[in-house]
This record gives C-alpha cells, sequence and structure tokens, in this order.
C-alpha cells in the first residue's frame, strides 16, 4: 500500500492555499525536505514560519 507521500504532486489538483504552502516552502529552502520526507518532517518553528506567511499571503490577497 503506497503512502500519500509517495504519490507525486500533482500541481494541477492543489488549491491555491496549498500552491501557496508549496511556494513558500520553496523559498524558505524547505520544498526538497518536504517532498522527500513529507510536511511531518519540519519542526514547529518550520511550520509556524510557513503558517504565517500563508496567513499574511492570504490577507494580502483578500484586501485585493
Amino acid at each position: 500500500m503506497a503512502g500519500k507521500k509517495d504519490r507525486p504532486i500533482r500541481l494541477e489538483e492543489l488549491t491555491r492555499e496549498e500552491k501557496m504552502k508549496y511556494e513558500i516552502a520553496e523559498e524558505l529552502g524547505l520544498l526538497d525536505q518536504v517532498l522527500e520526507e513529507g510536511w511531518r518532517s519540519l519542526s514547529s518553528k518550520e511550520t509556524g514560519r510557513i503558517g504565517g506567511l500563508l496567513a499574511r499571503r492570504k490577507r494580502a490577497v483578500s484586501k485585493n
């Protein structure tokens, strides 16, 4: 049985929020780790940083 992280990421199937999350992970240099080991491999500090940036971007998008 294949786990969730064994499946390739299909960008066309991601929501706008999920795409932003991957973009932020890439900007922070964490994308390779996420792709290889999954989101659970991130520390709480890294996860919080991504969440904070995601919330900030969502607010900026909703203002426009």
